[in-house]
């Protein structure tokens, strides 16, 4: 199989798309289950399953399905022309069935009468979509899962590491690296599940023929098993070779084909785009939790990561930075994806076509920003002591919600929330903390000791129910979503 070409302008080699622009997916597994070879490779076990089922129908020959199956390897097709070939029909099947059936032909002329028998190009194009987008999601489940189990042990060792809550960019109340950290496990977790069960009943085989009626299949076999008695008819055969392709593929069993009732297809990206936002929550907060004047967490160290090319200082978050790239391109290009659900008659000029790039991307992405994200957070350092000076910056303030509470009791809500906001005001203008502040209001005079102000003041003291969160989280999936 070729994996360079010659450049148009002086014809050196190229070598072909290696990600120098996709660093979130480069040598990750979810680039080679993506790559042109193995989509070559999935339309050509698309191709031997066919017939493989055809065969167990009694309609092949078993030795023209054995020589079949075992000469569909891409590597013994060149994917460059195959490509090239593509632009003439629009869609690569054509040349490769050209291709494959030379290759079978040279081998055992009367197997080649088998290959692509009653079938069509949208049939095994579509298989393989499904058959590449199930190789793809057994890593990437898998990654998520990993992912998973170190968020909940973060969650459980930071059950009660206060950390300053922020809302708008700013310091709200307390809360606690524990509740943070489940937070992001519980997004990650329905990932997960969600795609496994796409992974394992919602990749269905594509089987209609021509415009979806299975006759030319039907026809072949009428041909072969001609009018005997026990023979099935058109309805019972396109049942029983649906279910029997299905089983050789390893895809689900479709009710109807589904040439232009793109769900599967539409379902599978949107779900793709779903997962990179679980993880790229957890990116865009890693990244702004390491900046240098918060530094309450940090990515896991590594020769070369994070260098800048001018700046000898800097370790930048890279890993954060690659899944939040991916987080940002794939609903797009799952928006893409999704327009292509507008599919006219039995099969579109253009939306089916369109698909095949964008849901590539799709899984392309989703894999290498979930195997990033592996290292992310199994690696993640977390400075506890960094988040309890980051709690005192306020001088108080981030406790006020509290005290407007507390007060209530004491003043009545009026003049608690009154007396709240104007020493909020006062601490936030410097010179003195928010206690200070309320040590010398008159309406609190005789009230409280200063060890109960203190207390008052003190965010240990205000977690609410952060602890119970994370343990109801970890826990497990509870389908709240």
């Amino acid at each position: 199989m070729t994996d360079a070409v010659s450049d148009a302008t002086d014809g050196a080699p190229r070598h072909a798309d290696a990600g120098l622009l996709s660093p979130t997916r480069a040598g990750t597994p979810a680039e080679a289950t993506t790559s042109d070879g193995a989509w070559l490779q999935a339309m050509l076990d698309a191709e031997a399953g066919l017939v493989r089922a055809q065969s167990r129908l009694g309609l092949v020959p078993g030795d023209a399905a054995r020589t079949i199956t075992a000469l569909a390897r891409a590597e013994h097709l060149d994917v460059v022309e195959i490509a090239r070939l593509a632009r003439g029909a629009a869609n690569p099947v054509v040349a490769l069935v050209r291709a494959f059936t030379a290759l079978v032909a040279a081998k055992d002329p009367a197997a080649a009468e088998y290959v692509h028998r009653g079938s069509t190009s949208q049939d095994i194009m579509d298989t393989a979509a499904m058959l590449v987008a199930r190789r793809t999601l057994a890593p990437l489940v898998a990654d998520l899962e990993r992912i998973a189990v170190a968020l909940r042990e973060l969650a459980v060792a930071h059950r009660d590491t206060l950390m300053p809550g922020r809302t708008l960019a700013l310091h709200a109340v307390p809360t606690t690296f524990g509740l943070k950290a489940a937070g992001w496990l519980s997004g990650v977790e329905e990932a997960a599940a969600r795609l496994a069960r796409i992974r394992d009943h919602e990749l269905p085989v594509q089987l209609g023929g021509a415009a979806g009626t299975l006759a030319g299949y039907t026809e072949y076999a009428l041909m072969d098993r001609g009018t005997r008695p026990g023979a099935p008819g058109p309805g019972e055969f396109a049942e029983r070779l649906t279910a029997e392709f299905a089983a050789q593929v390893g895809l689900n069993e479709p009710a109807l084909p589904w040439h232009t009732a793109r769900t599967p297809v539409a379902g599978l990206a949107a779900q793709l785009a779903l997962t990179t936002g679980a993880l790229g929550k957890v990116a865009v907060d890693v990244q702004l939790l390491s900046r240098t004047e918060t530094a309450e967490v940090a990515e896991p160290a590594a020769e070369g990561r994070g260098v800048s090319s001018a700046m000898p200082h800097k370790r930048n978050p890279a890993l954060a930075t690659l899944v939040r790239s991916a987080a940002l391109q794939v609903p797009p290009l799952a928006g893409a994806v999704m327009g292509c659900m507008l599919a006219e008659d039995e099969r579109p000029a253009g939306a089916w076509h369109a698909e095949w790039l964008p849901l590539r991307e799709c899984l392309r992405l989703t894999g290498g920003a979930a195997h990033t994200a592996v290292e992310l957070v199994e690696g993640l350092a977390v400075f506890p002591d960094r988040m309890r000076a980051n709690l005192r910056l306020t001088g108080g303030l981030i406790v006020s919600e509290r005290l407007a509470a507390a007060l209530t009791p004491v003043l009545g809500k009026g003049p608690a929330k009154e007396l709240m906001s104007r020493a909020s005001a006062e601490a936030a203008r410097g010179g003195r903390t928010l206690g200070e502040v309320l040590a010398a209001a008159p309406e609190l005079e005789g009230r409280y000791t200063p060890r109960e102000l203190a207390a008052l003041l003190d965010p240990a003291n205000y977690p609410g129910a952060a602890g119970p969160l994370v343990d109801r989280a970890v826990r497990g999936p509870r389908g709240r979503f």
